[in-house]
């Protein structure tokens, strides 16, 4: 699974309908150039691509007036919607997602029903929890990397990420059940995209021609 589609898609979805310009500025906002592969040609290439399989409807508005091509906003479909949510749960649930995946995962909670985040968090633990009880049936970390040779080391940092992957959605699940955050139908969500025209501290200030205003 591929960060980039579920980044996009939220970042679309979070405007209603937006432009790519719009979705690489708020991806720049989170960082996500930094930890995943959203950088300017994936996110472009993403948008155009989801259009096509219909998870985006693409819409022309008037000319930039940089004098470049008219520019496309993009807005989910009901197929779009559908995507977006079996991608967030699978981010969250699977004990063997890549970090940036479940990193997008995270930046998307709060579109769930608090129950229901906390049941797929709960999820994440028992596969770690299950997937370390299948090396440690061969692998024990108490007597220590050596018994495999230097080998074991590799082991031994797999039993660690697991633990404490296990611990940090542990305190994760424990500050959402204490009332942590505004979940979906609990009220006035967080605000975590840019407005139009709102100034990025982390832009990289290249433009697609497209976009520009």
């Amino acid at each position: 699974m591929s960060a980039i589609r579920l980044l996009v898609l939220g970042a679309v979805r979070q405007h209603g309908r937006a432009h790519g310009y719009q979705v690489r500025n708020d991806l720049e906002y989170w960082g996500a150039h930094e930890w995943s592969n959203a950088k300017p040609g994936s996110i472009y290439h993403a948008l155009k691509q989801m259009a096509k399989e219909g998870l985006l409807v693409a819409h022309e508005t008037e000319p930039s007036t940089a004098g470049g091509p008219p520019r496309t906003e993009y807005e989910p479909t009901a197929a779009g919607e559908e995507e977006f949510f079996a991608l967030l749960r699978a981010a969250l649930s699977r004990h063997d997602q890549k970090p940036d995946v479940l990193s997008a995962g995270i930046g998307f909670l709060l579109d769930l029903p608090r129950a229901e985040a906390v049941e797929l968090l709960r999820e994440r633990v028992r596969g770690l929890e299950e997937w370390r009880a299948t090396v440690t049936e061969y692998y024990t970390p108490e007597g220590g990397p050596g018994q495999l040779g230097h080998i074991g080391e590799i082991m031994n940092m797999w039993v660690h990420s697991a633990d404490s992957g296990a611990e940090w959605t542990r305190g994760l699940i424990a500050r959402i059940e204490g009332g942590a955050y505004v979940f979906a139908g609990e009220g006035e969500p967080f605000v975590g995209v840019l407005g139009e025209g709102e100034a990025n501290p982390y832009a990289t200030g290249e433009r697609h021609p497209g976009d520009a205003r």
